[in-house]
């Protein structure tokens, strides 16, 4: 199992890292709501590798029939590898192009406070907030977990929504000759 999680987390989490330093080394940095879109539909894409070593595992291993916490075991699994390694390609790309995200997401933040229409003791209370964040995103103690929630939470529901999906053995069963 343990052959089957490497395998299969290495692949989901090449897939996510290597599209994400595309995505950042070409320069295009879709901001807002298209920028998640992107950024979790690509997620979804590199972590359904967890659907396809459940239903590999289940049709092969173990003669077409897994339970629900066995499969959700081995999706949690291929979860925690592949968001090892997106968080491994984001520190790569912060050291690699020098890129200041914190600065930047923090100055987004002070803009979407100007455009809130907070001025004085607000405004103020927002610039100390961006540059709170600035701060603790420097800290790799800070910095890591936060990236690491980034896809985790993803990989947790593809790792429910196929392990309830595969527990069905009739659920895209393998043609047996």
């Amino acid at each position: 199992m343990l052959k089957i999680i490497l395998r299969y987390g290495v692949i989901g989490g090449l897939i996510v890292g290597i599209s994400l330093s595309g995505i950042v080394l070409q320069g295009s940095h879709v901001e807002g709501y298209w920028g998640y879109l992107i950024g979790y539909l690509t997620m979804l894409v590199g972590l359904s590798t967890i659907f396809i070593a459940i239903k590999k595992h289940r049709d092969t291993d173990l003669g077409g029939v897994i339970r629900f916490w066995p499969a959700f075991g081995l999706g949690l699994g291929i979860s925690v590898v592949a968001s090892i390694l997106y968080m491994l390609a984001w520190e790569s790309i912060l050291d690699f192009t020098h890129l200041d995200f914190a600065g930047t997401y923090a100055q987004s933040m002070i803009d979407a406070a100007k455009a809130k229409g907070l001025t004085g003791d607000a405004l103020a209370k927002a610039v100390a907030e961006a540059e709170q964040f600035k701060t603790l995103y420097a800290n790799p103690l800070y910095r890591l977990p936060e990236t690491f929630i980034e896809i985790f939470p993803v990989g947790v529901l593809v790792s429910l929504v196929s392990a309830a999906l595969l527990r069905n053995s009739r659920f895209l069963a393998a043609k047996r000759a």
